[in-house]
């Protein structure tokens, strides 16, 4: 059954911002992308880099893996550019009461 956590108040991640939050054995990327709150698994699908220690470019609503420069799309998960090809997992975003919440299970 899913459940609903807290992450931070929405002023807390103005657009360009990301951070990570842990639940259980996840850790999650929240991004602020343009003023669009996104989640996904910080893991990248080809080498387990840490997706919020990458570069965030707004315009596309991507982030680049540190590490060997794969591009993940924030809305799906899926990568844009190799050497990922897998997708990774996504999360739905709740924004209620001026704080940025997640749907995990």
């Amino acid at each position: 059954m899913p459940q609903i956590i807290e992450v931070c108040p929405v002023n807390d991640l103005p657009p360009g911002a990301m951070r990570l939050v842990e639940w259980e054995d996840l850790e999650i990327g929240v991004f602020n992308c343009a003023g669009n709150v996104y989640a996904i698994e910080d893991r990248c699908s080809h080498d387990d880099g840490p997706l919020v220690e990458g570069e965030l470019d707004q315009e596309t609503c991507t982030v680049e893996c540190p590490r060997h420069g794969s591009r993940f799309d924030l809305r799906t998960g899926k990568p844009v550019t190799l050497p990922a090809y897998v997708a990774v997992e996504t999360f739905p975003v709740i924004i209620e009461d001026l704080t940025i919440k997640l749907e995990v299970e």
